[in-house]
């Protein structure tokens, strides 16, 4: 079965449809499966004090990364996307020949997604431990992928037992941007085998300075499904450039994924000699990096309901 290949459009159209519009067509014409946006909205997001001003010891370890709240509702506010633009998305990858997804980032969605018309639906990694979204996920798509960047052992075990066997496809994911390969621990996709008939990669890797070197290992080793940022425009145009892939790597991904096993390794031996480096551990433990991300990504949005925010988990 080939690799699955996911087109997220993240922040890369930067609130454009016009954008959004072509990287539809350009990601079905590179021979993505799917191109993806995301719910995430201003008005959800959280005001939590902490992450005002940071917090760092005297020592200078950091024990919660700066970003204050008004700033980042404004940066996020030129990028919203309402209902019907997600409609508009839905419908726009079907005449594009390509299949549709979406990033549930809050509660109370995931039905607004099923009469919009979506394919699939994606849960983030810093929800991957949001029992509460999952349930409602579980309850409302048949085709989920998660990934599992900053999530422990056991909140990836407690997630799989909410979803039927083969509902969902756990994704392994790095939340450091950009991701250095000798941080990629590729071999956690194996360990994930244990809780998804599927497994793959969502990978933050900066091409510009490691080419697809991390897509390629994961989809050598076997990946069932890749996720890249995918960008029509330069890199240092949108927040998410750096780590994103053009249509024209998206198009040498298929390319790659298309081609043998022993072609797949031969390739790789000669592009990159070093490619063990990516294999890292099947188990680990998170680094202070993605420890910080997951004190700020996960509850940064919240549904409202009667006027107070209701929580993912």
């Amino acid at each position: 079965m080939a690799c699955t290949i996911i087109a997220e459009c993240c922040q890369n159209h930067n609130g454009s449809r016009e954008i959004l519009k072509q990287m539809v067509h350009e990601a079905a014409e590179s021979g993505a499966d799917y191109a993806k946006i995301q719910a995430l909205r201003s008005t959800e997001l959280s005001q939590r004090e902490r992450f005002e001003n940071g917090i760092t010891d005297t020592d200078g370890t950091v024990r919660a990364i700066k970003r204050p709240y008004e700033a980042e509702r404004e940066r996020l506010a030129k990028l919203d996307l309402s209902d019907a633009d997600e409609q508009w998305f839905a419908d726009e990858c079907k005449r594009a020949g390509v299949k549709s997804m979406i990033t549930a980032f809050t509660r109370f969605s995931t039905q607004r997604f099923v009469a919009a018309g979506f394919d699939a639906v994606k849960v983030a990694s810093y929800d991957c431990k949001s029992v509460a979204l999952l349930q409602e996920v579980a309850a409302n798509f048949k085709t989920v992928y998660i990934s599992t960047g900053a999530t422990l052992d056991e909140e990836i075990s407690t997630a799989s037992k909410i979803f039927v066997r083969g509902q969902a496809s756990f994704l392994h994911c790095v939340t450091i941007y950009p991701t250095p390969l000798d941080q990629l621990h590729l071999n956690r996709m194996a360990w994930m085998k244990q809780f998804s008939n599927q497994v793959g990669f969502s990978d933050h890797t900066a091409p510009a300075s490691t080419d697809l070197r991390a897509s390629k290992l994961a989809i050598t080793l076997g990946a069932d499904v890749l996720e890249r940022h995918f960008t029509i425009l330069e890199p240092h145009e949108t927040r998410d450039g750096a780590v994103s892939a053009t249509p024209k790597q998206m198009q040498e991904l298929r390319d790659f994924s298309l081609l043998s096993v022993d072609e797949r390794k031969a390739k790789l031996d000669h592009e990159w000699p070093e490619w063990q480096i990516g294999l890292g551990q099947d188990i680990r433990p998170l680094s202070p990096t993605e420890l910080l991300n997951r004190d700020y990504y996960a509850g940064r949005v919240a549904a409202w309901v009667d006027g107070e925010q209701v929580s993912n988990i």
